[in-house]
């Protein structure tokens, strides 16, 4: 399909020296740097969970069913 787009000068004289650089047409050159960019909104990135870990001192061994225990633990905190 032909079709006409307005590109910035300095864009198009690089797309332009792309191209000869990797042996191929500017039509060529334009398609394939179309296709890459659709392709990057349709990939999804695999989520990658990484907490930081952090050292601390272990907690103190209270009887969570102890109300005035707990109110000692955080009062003294």
């Amino acid at each position: 399909m032909k079709t006409t787009l307005n590109l910035d000068d300095q864009v198009l004289r690089n797309a332009k020296q792309q191209a000869a650089r990797d042996g191929i047409t500017l039509t060529a050159f334009v398609e394939q740097a179309l296709k890459a960019r659709l392709l990057q909104k349709t990939e999804k990135v695999a989520y990658s969970f990484r907490p930081r870990i952090v050292k601390g001192s272990k907690p103190p061994n209270v009887d969570i069913s102890e109300r005035d225990a707990l109110y000692e633990v955080i009062d003294n905190s």
